[in-house]
């Protein structure tokens, strides 16, 4: 049995154009293919006519790029929503929050979730985390996510590539399965 054959969801988290802003969002960023790799997944997903989500950030903060009012906010080019695809709007870190994101995914019985996004280590994760705890069979693709340098507590700068493997190798045979999307595209 491979994996199509469970209908998994795809979650398109945060693909947003406000995530090209490196600077704004504390600087260097790794995977900058993570946008395009999503998209072939789409591309994939939408030819074997499986179930996809496309989730959103809305910023309540008025300068953030992820604002309603900033050009930034829209969807990137590789994952533009078509006609009759399910658009989830949020305003925390996990698209299970404030949303019908689980009503939906229960509605059509879909048990198995396959993650990508931005960042890795917010809204990915979190969501990740929370698909787990419902129960859902839950697989994030690493290529397929990306992560910012961040500021520790004492100052400290962490590289966005120790970010990213940090929060995945968390997430990994707890809350989901991590591959990578060579591994998932053989699989479908």
């Amino acid at each position: 049995m491979n994996l199509r054959d469970n209908r998994p969801g795809l979650l398109l988290i945060d693909i947003q154009k406000g995530f090209l802003d490196d600077h704004y969002w504390g600087g260097k960023r790794n995977n900058r293919d993570a946008e395009k790799i999503s998209g072939t997944i789409l591309k994939k997903w939408r030819e074997l006519d499986l179930p996809v989500f496309h989730i959103r950030h809305s910023s309540v903060n008025t300068k953030s790029r992820l604002h309603g009012s900033d050009p930034s906010f829209q969807f990137n080019e590789y994952v533009l929503p078509q006609e009759g695809e399910p658009v989830i709007t949020k305003n925390v870190n996990s698209a299970f929050i404030g949303t019908d994101l689980k009503e939906r995914i229960d509605q059509l019985g879909i048990h198995t979730l396959v993650i990508v996004g931005i960042t890795t280590n917010h809204c990915v994760s979190t969501t990740t985390r929370m698909a787990g705890n419902f129960g859902y069979e839950t697989y994030v693709i690493s290529d397929a996510t990306a992560a910012f340098d961040r500021v520790g507590i004492n100052g400290e700068k962490y590289d966005a590539e120790l970010i990213h493997l940090t929060a995945l190798a968390n997430l990994n045979e707890e809350f989901a399965t991590v591959w990578d999307s060579e591994r998932l595209l053989k699989e479908l």
